[in-house]
């Protein structure tokens, strides 16, 4: 290859590059506000329609969002103290209940069971955030916020609850305050947020759940994790900051008021919803959001 020739390659791949980081958001697409009023949003989730279910801590519920109706619903009042949420492949939604120190799935019908709420016959701290792998397992956050009076926990750590929702593991030990979680499509790869570090790491998911090869991803925590189908991360810190696959910050998002978690949505998951303190926002994306390891069925 010639020097000429050379040159007018670099300068293709950087051009695709600069594309591909100036091109999340649609074009003209401007940050919306859907509904406020809230205490402290956090969580959301999508359902198989791409409605968008979010947790309003303080005043202990759970709410939706129906994208083509655009209004605005109670899903479940009384929630535990519910933080983060995800569906499963039966259309149940898990959550993280900080407040009961516990992980639960709750039925299409409101219906709650608890999943797991001890480790080694010890409460959790205060589970958080969560993800659903392939096989079903669940990986979920347990960090301690406020006072630690009344905490049983040795201290801060992630488990992994095993597909069969029996078998229940710690997966680290080394984190100062895990919040944020989130893995590929395919299994392989997982991120956690150390919100208390001010880090964001990234391990190789193992057969058995386990985790191994841990490395530094982004110099900044987070308190939600997302990722979209170019295998972009997307953190919640003074705004939403955006990651490529090689650990490189591509592009930040601004949202009137300081994000705490996000997802993407709607029918065809190109929409990022985010929570941000009183309210809940939206942004329409050139991106679609990463492909749904367990896609929740369609409750119609």
């Amino acid at each position: 290859m010639g020097v000429a020739q050379e040159r007018v390659t670099k300068e293709k791949a950087a051009k695709k590059e600069a594309t591909k980081a100036k091109g999340l958001k649609a074009a003209g697409a401007e940050v919306k506000k859907l509904a406020g009023d809230f205490k402290f949003t956090e969580g959301p989730a999508a359902d198989a329609r791409g409605d968008i279910y979010f947790t309003d801590i303080p005043n202990n519920r759970i709410l939706k969002w129906s994208v083509q109706e655009g209004t605005l619903s109670t899903f479940l009042e009384n929630s535990g103290g519910a933080n983060g949420l995800y569906f499963d492949g039966n259309g149940h939604l898990l959550a993280c209940q900080g407040g009961a120190r516990q992980l639960v799935s709750i039925s299409p019908q409101g219906q709650i069971t608890v999943l797991a709420d001890r480790y080694e016959g010890k409460r959790f701290n205060s589970p958080n955030d969560l993800w659903i792998d392939p096989r079903g397992g669940v990986y979920f956050t347990d960090p301690r916020y406020g006072s630690r009076e009344g905490m049983e926990q040795d201290g801060e750590h992630v488990y992994y609850l095993a597909p069969d929702r029996k078998r229940l593991i710690r997966v680290t030990s080394d984190l100062v305050r895990p919040n944020g979680v989130i893995g590929t499509p395919d299994g392989q790869t997982l991120y956690i947020a150390d919100h208390g570090a001010g880090q964001t790491f990234v391990y190789k998911v193992n057969a058995d759940g386990t985790l191994s090869d841990k490395q530094l991803f982004a110099p900044e925590g987070s308190d939600g994790l997302a990722l979209d189908n170019r295998g972009n991360l997307y953190l919640t810190t003074k705004v939403v900051a955006v990651y490529n696959p090689k650990g490189k910050r591509i592009e930040e998002i601004q949202i009137p008021e300081q994000p705490a978690n996000l997802t993407f949505g709607g029918r065809d998951l190109r929409t990022l919803y985010i929570t941000a303190r009183t309210s809940l926002y939206a942004v329409p994306m050139q991106v679609r959001g990463a492909p749904i390891p367990v896609r929740p069925q369609d409750q119609a």
